[in-house]
């Protein structure tokens, strides 16, 4: 029987994931990628993969999506790691560049401008190295581990989750593990039980993986424990459902 093919977001978030996985015997039955957000897309949207802990904004593109795992990339609070960064008010600002790791954060941003800050902005493309060019008049929407460094360096910053919860008393939802494949209830169930061991093992994932890279006043296990809500729940998917249903109006 051939592996199952997966694509797992390469950021510190999901590493208690990465860390479940890799620790479990589901890891001599898969082939495991890590990529960034819109990478993971591109590859179940080819076909590439399997499965991809996909931005949820690629839903609607998928035929026959389904949401395999009780487990995502989620907050309920400030998320820290999604955000929008500044040198002036967002209301000032006349060019937002759009991180181009993301299509979750960039659709909510849009949904942001347009419903809830009442802004009207040029949208602007990306390449690496782009959250050092912002300029006075311009602000830029910065994902991943890179935003945790940017929180510091803006006088600006807007946390995309707390924006959202704050206009919609709604959690979010920035990805979730998606494929196109029926997988049976035995497969379900293990990659769920792998999942859980690696929130349930922080402190072993902490002290095995290099974390150096990440700024010095991220502290990861509060990061990881207070900023990101990795189950899915009613809220959740209350919160997914409109977001789904405001990003209709756009094109990704």
């Amino acid at each position: 029987m051939s592996k199952v093919k997966i694509s797992a977001v390469s950021y510190t978030n999901t590493f208690p994931f990465i860390y479940g996985l890799e620790k479990s015997n589901i890891i001599n039955h898969i082939e495991l990628s890590k990529d960034i957000p819109s990478v993971c897309a591109q590859k179940l949207l080819d076909g590439k993969v399997d499965l991809g802990l996909i931005p949820v904004a690629v839903i609607p593109k998928l035929d026959q999506a389904e949401i395999i795992s009780d487990f995502c990339i989620g907050a309920s609070g400030p998320v820290r790691s999604v955000i929008v960064a500044s040198f002036k008010p967002i209301s000032e600002v006349d060019t937002v560049y759009l991180d181009y790791h993301s299509r979750s954060s960039v659709m909510l941003t849009r949904i942001l401008a347009k419903n809830f800050w009442n802004i009207n902005v040029k949208w602007a493309d990306t390449t690496d190295g782009f959250e050092d060019k912002v300029k006075e008049n311009e602000a830029a929407v910065i994902i991943g581990d890179k935003a945790l460094v940017a929180e510091k360096k803006f006088p600006y910053v807007y946390d995309l989750a707390e924006e959202w919860i704050k206009y919609t008393k709604l959690p979010f939802v920035f990805a979730a593990w998606v494929s196109k494949r029926n997988f049976d209830e035995n497969f379900r169930n293990e990659f769920n039980n792998a999942l859980q061991y690696g929130l349930d093992h922080l402190d072993d994932m902490i002290n095995s993986y290099d974390l150096t890279f990440l700024p010095a006043h991220i502290d990861p296990k509060v990061y990881l424990e207070k900023n990101i809500d990795y189950r899915i729940d009613e809220e959740k998917v209350k919160g997914l459902n409109l977001f789904l249903d405001y990003a209709s109006e756009f094109e990704l």
